[in-house]
């Protein structure tokens, strides 16, 4: 008779717990963004204002965390800027991967870039891009027009440098210096305290990345001056730098800071605001390639060097397999393995 009495209240009892339970795990999940074990928690319900520039949610630790990643051939291209990434890191990620089977493709009759690489993904010529400047509105609008929507995926941030020839005596300039250079209203270093020695200002074409970048952010949108020399690569151009008095050029940091034939310089918003590229103290020439100079990553983190960026990995949205194949890349690149090896390459990590 006892146990009949006992039933109703126990069964009571275990609907009250249940509920307990159930709401304690939705107010967990509903704002904190907790994800419990084995519950199906999605860990990533906020939506993001910019989803089109917004970091998927954390990969894990090791690139073997990465889930997803497909079997097959997939070709990329783009950024110059992206060597280091594509000689250093892609192949660590081979190893891991050995059915993900990625081929660096040239565009044709034209440099490799950032544009060139986004163009190539719009003529379905690459499974994705790699970029070292963001999407533009005409590059949407083509991809609207075909029935689908380009992503681009922040991956890191890297800087610009300047680089001089290493026995001219200025250690730094202004980004307006820097700019009257470039639009030729500046043509002596003798200008700018050094000595009486006509400036050389080199870049490479203007479809590339990081000149778009530069003509945006240092130049204003202004095009370049007709006495800027222009080089093909920056493999010529600081070729150029080495052997040309009074020569300057701009580039990638990862591409420059290390190099034991040219000089970085530090360069500010103002005169008393110079930023050195390079971790202090500098490393001279006479001591290279035994020690090299090494990317001054705090100051690009936190943006007191005036020309930093971000670097992207673009997808095409349409669900196709080759948008699987960016976004394992852009993942691979985002776990702890990958920004560390990017921070090891001279970028800067994003997370």
């Amino acid at each position: 008779m006892s146990h009949k009495n006992e039933t109703p209240i126990l069964v009571a009892s275990l609907l009250i717990t249940a509920g307990l339970l159930g709401g304690g795990y939705w107010w967990l999940t509903r704002d904190s963004g907790v994800s419990l074990p084995g519950l199906g928690g999605n860990s990533s319900q906020t939506a993001s204002p910019n989803p089109a520039t917004s970091l998927p949610a954390s990969t894990g630790a090791q690139f073997n965390n990465v889930q997803d990643v497909p079997a097959g051939f997939f070709s990329y291209g783009g950024s110059t800027t992206w060597a280091p990434v594509r000689g250093v890191i892609d192949p660590v990620m081979q190893q891991t991967f050995p059915a993900f089977q990625l081929r660096y493709t040239d565009p044709v009759g034209v440099p490799s870039s950032s544009g060139s690489g986004i163009a190539m993904l719009l003529n379905n010529q690459l499974s994705f891009s790699q970029s070292s400047r963001s999407l533009n509105s005409e590059e949407q609008q083509t991809a609207q027009q075909q029935g689908y929507s380009l992503k681009e995926i922040p991956v890191a941030l890297e800087g610009l440098a300047i680089a001089v020839g290493t026995d001219l005596p200025v250690d730094g300039i202004t980004l307006t210096q820097l700019r009257d250079i470039y639009l030729g209203n500046l043509t002596n270093w003798s200008q700018l305290g050094g000595p009486t020695l006509p400036i050389v200002p080199i870049s490479r074409p203007t479809d590339g990345g990081t000149v778009e970048f530069f003509i945006d952010a240092v130049l204003g949108g202004a095009g370049l001056s007709s006495r800027v020399t222009i080089a093909s690569t920056t493999t010529e151009a600081l070729r150029l730098v080495d052997t040309t008095p009074g020569a300057i050029y701009y580039a990638s940091a990862p591409e420059v800071v290390g190099q034991c034939t040219v000089k970085p310089i530090a360069i500010g918003r103002q005169p008393g605001q110079l930023v050195s590229p390079y971790a202090e103290p500098y490393i001279p020439p006479e001591s290279c390639p035994a020690q090299r100079n090494q990317i001054n990553s705090e100051a690009l983190r936190s943006g007191t060097y005036p020309l930093t960026r971000r670097l992207f990995v673009v997808i095409r949205e349409d669900n196709s397999q080759d948008q699987q194949a960016g976004e394992a890349y852009a993942n691979l690149l985002l776990t702890q393995q990958g920004q560390q090896l990017l921070s090891e390459a001279g970028f800067v990590a994003i997370r």
